[in-house]
């Protein structure tokens, strides 16, 4: 192949690779904005991971603090009931104490009592009426002892619904307390459900991002290794010009290198002065030579 085809050769080759270079730079183009689009989808991944992470424990937070206060709203509810058997109980007692109850009320047996307390105390008795007395006094206290039964039953009824109203008070504290926080948790979960199911989306757009990313590299192999091709051949066929137009350099300098030795020569054979440049050309010849 003559240098002016290498040369022709040269050209064509550097307007091939200049096509396929531009398209190589598109492809690269449209590869970045899928690599940088892929990476922002997983940024938001990473970020929506992370927010359902917070979500869930929240959620789970507050799932142990409506359990929690079920269980105290359930005790309090338990406590409730037992106190309500209780006040049965003793209301049940009440009413077999009352069957019991004197004719007289618990006032005019008191009166009566205290009346004879004192006549015992103040009045000089013979032994027969003290005794007839004391038994009066027996037989009273019996009776009123019906009436302190009732009071201490009624007492204990009252301590037990005061009980039970702080009792149904914290119950209901805790029932409206976990209500609110259940739906707050029922919230959070919905939201965070919606969150998994974005990243999902998200997630499979990245990872179709990332699949025709590394499709396109592939795709793109055949198209580097071709400019490779040619650039490595247009380097040879470059390089063969360069060498052959040296060749051809040097060969022209030792032609006219030969052709002014040859003039010098013939000067100095004719005693002509020569030049510095002539002499100097005569003598590297003789060293050569030498």
């Amino acid at each position: 192949m003559t240098s002016q085809q290498k040369t022709s050769e040269v050209a064509a080759i550097t307007q091939q690779l200049a096509a396929l270079k531009e398209q190589a730079n598109k492809a690269n183009a449209e590869t970045r904005i899928r690599i940088e689009k892929r990476d922002k989808l997983n940024a938001q991944f990473k970020k929506l991971r992370q927010e359902i992470y917070e979500h869930k424990n929240e959620r789970d937070s507050l799932n142990e603090k409506v359990r929690t206060l079920k269980q105290q709203r359930d005790e309090a509810r338990t406590k409730i009931r037992t106190g309500i058997e209780e006040i049965r109980a003793h209301s049940q007692k009440i009413k077999e104490l009352q069957k019991k109850t004197p004719k007289a009320s618990h006032q005019e047996l008191q009166k009566e009592l205290e009346d004879i307390e004192w006549k015992i105390q103040t009045t000089p008795l013979d032994l027969q009426e003290e005794k007839r007395l004391i038994q009066n006094v027996k037989q009273l206290e019996t009776q009123l002892n019906v009436y302190k039964k009732i009071e201490q039953q009624t007492k204990k009824i009252d301590e037990l619904r005061k009980e039970l109203k702080t009792l149904e008070t914290n119950a209901d504290a805790f029932h409206q307390d976990l209500t609110v926080r259940a739906q707050k948790s029922q919230e959070i979960h919905a939201n965070m459900l919606a969150k998994i199911n974005e990243s999902k989306n998200i997630k499979r757009e990245a990872d179709s991002l990332h699949n025709a990313y590394i499709q396109a590299k592939e795709q793109a192999k055949p198209l580097h290794e071709e400019i490779k091709r040619l650039t490595e051949h247009r380097k040879k066929l470059q390089d063969a010009v360069q060498q052959e137009d040296e060749n051809r350099r040097k060969t022209a300098e030792q032609a006219l290198k030969e052709k002014l030795e040859s003039q010098a020569r013939n000067k100095l054979q004719r005693g002509e002065k020569l030049s510095w440049d002539e002499f100097q050309l005569l003598a590297d010849d003789k060293h050569e030579d030498a």
